[in-house]
Formats: C-alpha cells, structure tokens, sequence
C-alpha cells in the first residue's frame, strides 16, 4: 500500500501528496476564504512550491532575526479566532468551538500555530526585504486622494479631508510597490530555481499568477 508519493520537487526539496492535503485543510485560515470554497490540489501545489522557494532564500540569507515571537503567533491566533468570519460563524473565540472547529476542519491546534508562525515569518521577511528604501512622496497621495478615493464616494457623502487619511493612502501605496518588487524577485527565483512536478495532473493550465501578500497591519491579501 502506498502511504504517501512525491508530487514535486523544489531545489532537491520534496513536496508529498500529504503536503497538499495538509495545505487543503489550511486553506480555511485564509482570510480570503468564506469557508465554503476549496482549495483545489494545483493551487494548493502552487502554493506549497511558492512558499519552499521563500523558505529556502531565508535560510540562504541566514535571516534569523525575522522569525517571529511566540507573543505575535498567539495575537494572529486571536486574530484568526475572533475575526476570520468562518470562525464567528463558529464560535471559535470560545474553548469548545474553537475545538469544534479544528476537529470539522482536521486540524489541531499544534499544526495552526506552526502554519501562522510559517507565515509570518515569510511576511516578515518581505518587509524586511522589499520595504527598505521606499519613499511615497506627497505628490503621489495628493494624487491617489483625489483620482482613486474621492471617486467611491457618493454624492452628498461625507468626504474625510486628505491630512485624516494621508497615513493610511501611503500604506496602500507603499504595500503596492512592495507587492511589485516581490512579484518580480518571484518570477527570477522560480526562473533560477529547479522546480519539477511530477504530478501532470497537478500542472497548471496557465502560468501561475502574482503571489501577493499580506499586510502585517492587517491589509490582507492572497499569500503564499
């Protein structure tokens, strides 16, 4: 009988069938999710190829210091309890349906804690690699303020003056360069890298999209 079986291999790294199931079950934490869609087995294999391309940069730069605390694990724990809406829905800010849940989803409480702390030190890294050095000049939020934001508003709605809002439009605006900067050292790390599937079922029909991440400050996004 055969247990488990290679799916892929990222630079010498092997990626098992179990892997993606694990990441299927996962893939209700994700704040894009509402609980009812399912990961299917290629996407999930993009993700598990997408994630070992930038675990292995982190250990090549021997990136120690992003790993995060276990105090920032239990807060995204909290997070994920309290706000992820398939989890309101189930209660999972309380003992029981927080256990109701993991077992629904066949999860435990040891796998999501280091599935969170997996993802937050890629988060972390991003950060620290891509958000260094960028500037948002003044020119640029006056202009995001009036040709993007104003536009949503209705008539007759109240309008928050530019000063109020200029914090949170650099973030927006800084996190976009960010993303485009990852994207593109993405692109050359697969390029470079030696990535197999040995899956043909698993093969995209298409090339993978843009892997874009998730705001530390709560500005979600799809993430590896």
């Amino acid at each position: 009988m055969v247990l488990d079986r290679a799916v892929a291999v990222v630079n010498k790294h092997v990626i098992l069938a179990s892997d993606l199931e694990d990441e299927i079950r996962l893939a209700v934490l994700d704040p894009d999710s509402d609980g009812h869609g399912q990961l299917t087995e290629p996407q999930a294999l993009e993700k598990l190829i997408t994630r070992a391309l930038i675990e292995q940069q982190i250990r090549q730069e021997d990136m120690v210091a992003i790993e995060p605390s276990q105090e920032e694990v239990k807060a995204r724990l909290h997070e994920i309890r309290t706000e992820l809406p398939v989890c309101v829905r189930q209660d999972c800010a309380s003992d029981a349906g927080w256990t109701a849940f993991l077992v629904a989803h066949g999860l435990t409480a040891g796998r999501v804690e280091a599935y969170l702390r997996d993802r937050l030190e890629i988060l972390r890294f991003i950060e620290q690699r891509f958000r260094q050095g960028i500037q948002i000049s003044p020119q640029q939020i006056d202009a995001y303020y009036h040709d993007t934001l104003l536009p949503q508003y209705a008539p007759g709605q109240t309008i928050p003056p530019l000063e109020k809002v200029a914090p949170r439009i650099q973030e927006i605006l800084l996190q976009q360069q960010v993303n485009v900067l990852f994207d593109n050292w993405l692109t050359s790390l697969r390029q470079q890298g030696d990535v197999e599937i040995l899956d043909p079922s698993l093969a995209p029909d298409i090339p993978p999209a843009p892997s874009n991440v998730a705001s530390p400050n709560g500005a979600e996004r799809r993430s590896p």
